[in-house]
């Protein structure tokens, strides 16, 4: 089975307050550098909250860490086995479609590599991510709409496609079938920003 949600919350709430406490930050100067509110900020770190897959990364990235440090605090080894089943799930969709997590990389290059399920009628929009992020879908099953900064691409089972991610996008299912898609994600210069902020500060 998937990580245990309450679980995960945990996990990233307490990788949060960690990066955080390294950082030297206050609450309030993470949720400023982030652009999230005090109060989800203190929901996240006591792991009482289920926040968004945009909010998870606008934390990661104001904390230099990506998406995947989140959900899997690194380690130290060479490689790294998801089994089966035990991706993070960090995305529900209303009618049981999922946005699974299932590998990723640590900063400053991240890649996070996810499985979709989009169930009929689901659509998952998806904020702009940081400069330079890039995406590459490959449909597996099903079809389903992409959206790119306005730009409409249909996609059936066997399509591929990549995309500018710092851009507004959205995938859609208005089919009666099930979709599902494998989604790569790559962020470059994760962290950079901030520890240049950093540098200056000192």
């Amino acid at each position: 089975m998937e990580i245990n949600a309450e679980r995960l919350a945990q996990t990233i709430g307490t990788r949060v307050k960690n990066e955080r406490k390294k950082h030297e930050w206050t609450l309030d100067q993470l949720a400023e550098h982030a652009g999230v509110s005090r109060r989800m900020l203190i929901n996240v770190e006591q792991g009482t909250a289920n926040p968004s897959v945009s909010i998870l990364l606008k934390l990661s990235d104001a904390l230099g860490l990506g998406l995947p440090a989140l959900v899997e605090p690194p380690e130290a080894r060479h490689s790294n086995v998801t089994r089966a089943g035990e991706g993070a799930v960090l995305w529900n969709g209303e009618n049981g479609g999922r946005g699974i997590l299932v590998a990723g990389t640590q900063a400053p290059e991240v890649l996070e590599l996810w499985d979709w399920n989009l169930a009929p009628g689901e659509r998952h929009e998806s904020e702009a991510h940081a400069a330079g992020t890039r995406e590459l879908l490959h449909l597996l099953k099903g079809s389903i709409t992409v959206v790119v900064d306005g730009e409409s691409h249909e996609l059936k089972a066997g399509d591929a496609m990549s995309f500018d991610g710092d851009t507004i996008h959205s995938y859609s299912n208005i089919h009666k079938t099930t979709a599902t898609f494998s989604l790569c994600v790559f962020e470059p210069g994760v962290g950079h920003t901030h520890k240049t902020e950093n540098s200056n500060d000192e």
